[in-house]
């Protein structure tokens, strides 16, 4: 696991951008957080790395927003899991037809997206403890990721990654 600590909503899209020209399509991210830790925020960085169309927004309304490249590669996949109380709910919005040709986010995804697939990336957005308790996006975040699953056929891309972390945000 590691830990990664932004101080601005524009460090926390940062980080999604370096993770957005990490990511391939078929891999899955799963946010975890309260209301207002960054999870939007993270996932619109994202975007921009891969470089899809249209602006990334909640999918609160909606649960599920599709985002195609604009640059020939993956697509974007941004759902917020949150209503959903099941995992058949899950298949009933058929998220694996998109896992060939795009990257799938799941914002409250944990216990639901993971039968997806055999890995998945884990990150818990969490505000400071040194930011007071309004639910806003200003202020310092710790992001926690772990690579989930069955990674050992990819270990040098996850060292990718890992390297990829160790990097000052501006």
């Amino acid at each position: 696991m590691t830990t990664v600590t932004t101080r601005t909503p524009e460090q926390t899209m940062e980080l999604g951008r370096r993770i957005g020209q990490w990511v391939r399509a078929g891999d899955v991210l799963v946010l975890t957080g309260d209301l207002g830790a960054g999870k939007t925020t993270f996932t619109r960085g994202l975007g921009e790395g891969l470089g899809v169309e249209g602006a990334v927004t909640s999918p609160t309304f909606v649960l599920s927003r599709v985002h195609p490249s604009a640059t020939g590669g993956p697509g974007l996949v941004h759902v917020d899991a949150y209503r959903l109380e099941s995992r058949g709910e899950v298949d009933d919005i058929d998220l694996e037809t998109d896992l060939a040709r795009a990257v799938l986010v799941a914002e409250w995804g944990a216990g639901l997206v993971e039968q997806l697939t055999d890995r998945w990336i884990e990150l818990e957005l969490r505000r400071s403890s040194t930011v007071d308790e309004a639910p806003d996006e200003s202020g310092p975040r710790e992001i926690q990721l772990a690579a989930v699953g069955e990674w050992e056929a990819d270990r040098e891309r996850l060292g990718a990654l890992r390297e990829l972390l160790r990097g000052e945000l501006p």
